[in-house]
Order: C-alpha cells, then structure tokens, then sequence
C-alpha cells in the first residue's frame, strides 16, 4: 500500500509526464498509480529511429528511497545492456539508484543507453539468464562493468 510520501511523490511525476513528457517519451497509462507504462521511441539519427518500445514501471511502497522496477514490456530492444525477458542492465535501477532520480530521469537515461548503442545485439549469456532469472530484475545480482554501451 502506498503511504502519503510516496503518493505525493508519484502525483506529481504523473502530472509532469501527463504535461511535458521528454522527447521521444510518452505516458502511456496507468492501472494504479503503483503501475505505470510508458512509451520510448528511439531517438532520431541512432539505430533505433523509428523505432517504438514499452517500459513497465512498478513503483515499491518506499519509493523514492527504492528504485522502481523498470523492465521492457512487448518487443524489446536488441541490445548489449536489455535482456530479451525485457530486464535492463543499468546501475541506477538497482545499486546506484538515488531519492533525487524521477521516471523523466530513468527514461532519459535509458534513451541515452539506447541512443549510444553502436551495434545491436543481446548481452552475453542472454539465453542462460532468461532460462534462470526471476521475474523481477531486482532479484538479479546485477554487475556493472561496461560502461561503453
């Protein structure tokens, strides 16, 4: 159940992505205020112009002081850091996440991933870890050793 911290919190993030999303990011619903998708278009001129994909963001009771889940949901993007489940290899989603980070900010940072991208092709192991993964990233033991992607 979410408690008054976070449910303001979370209000006023939706009403900014209702209003003024970032470019090539659009709110595209919500269930309950816990449980957001939004859509990201790749970013002009990158290998994924044209190009239109969905995040699922699951928000925990104590956010903002624990990072949403954030997974692709439907087609998911070929590329060294996002698993074909849809889990995405990015330290601010898990050890490097911070109170001060918003959705705008995540999804930015994930266009930004996706927009440096110079080849597209799955992260090594990505049949191994899809085989044995939970359903939820954040119970991976993420390692974060490239950050050329």
């Amino acid at each position: 159940m979410l408690n008054s911290v976070n449910t303001k919190r979370l209000m006023g993030e939706l009403k900014r992505m209702e209003k003024e999303p970032p470019a090539y990011v659009q709110l595209s619903g919500y269930e309950r205020l816990d449980s957001w998708v939004l859509t990201i278009k790749g970013a002009d001129t990158t290998l994924y112009a044209g190009e239109t994909f969905h995040l699922r963001f699951s928000f925990p009771v104590n956010y903002p002081f624990e990072s949403p889940e954030v997974v692709f949901i439907g087609k998911v993007p070929v590329h060294p850091h996002i698993y074909s489940n849809g889990h995405i290899c990015l330290s601010i989603l898990y050890n490097q996440w911070s109170p001060a980070l918003t959705v705008e900010s995540v999804c930015l940072s994930i266009l930004s991933m996706l927009s440096s991208c110079e080849y597209k092709e799955r992260p090594v192991g990505d049949s191994r870890y899809v085989l044995s993964a939970s359903p939820s990233p954040k119970d991976t033991i993420w390692r974060f050793d490239d950050d050329s992607i």
